[in-house]
């Protein structure tokens, strides 16, 4: 696998006209990521916009009030915030050495059935940030409700280099 450097993945961020957003305050008794090994855990991330805040556009349920673009816009910023709070553990993006693995959660109907494709925001996000290291395992659950109304949730596992 390739290294990434700080200043290539922030330069692809910048190149796709994406931001990592501000990191928002955790709203549980948890913590937002647990560093074990080589490994980085990054609890689950809403789409929270620069704000803080979930835009109107990213609650409710895939499948009803969320078209499939809207929740795939949604998991992309919630592969963001994973990235930002990557950051933040990490002290920099630079240490990233691949995506192991991603999982995702869609806010869907019942009848819903396709939200593997409203996850694809995140996958396809993160390969296009990180190229081949990008690439990961990957489970995708529909489900009845999300924290704050969201529409997605997206959690990571990354694997980085400790020496860096």
């Amino acid at each position: 696998m390739q290294n990434i450097s700080l200043g290539v993945l922030e330069a692809r961020i910048a190149d796709l006209s994406l931001d990592l957003p501000q990191v928002s305050e955790l709203k549980g008794n948890y913590r937002s990521y647990e560093i074990v090994g080589n490994l980085i855990y990054i609890s689950g991330q809403l789409p929270m916009g620069p704000g803080g805040e979930i835009s109107v556009v990213h609650t409710g349920r895939v499948g009803s009030k969320i078209t499939e673009s809207d929740g795939y816009d949604a998991a992309r910023l919630c592969l963001l915030n994973v990235l930002a709070h990557a950051r933040l553990g990490l002290g920099s993006l630079d240490r990233i050495v691949q995506c192991v693995r991603l999982g995702g959660f869609v806010n869907v109907e019942p009848d819903y059935t396709t939200p593997g494709l409203v996850m694809n925001g995140a996958s396809d996000t993160i390969v296009d940030i990180m190229g081949s290291s990008g690439r990961h395992s990957r489970t995708t659950l529909g489900v009845a409700s999300l924290p704050l109304g969201a529409c997605v949730e997206v959690e990571a596992i990354f694997e980085f280099d400790p020496e860096r």
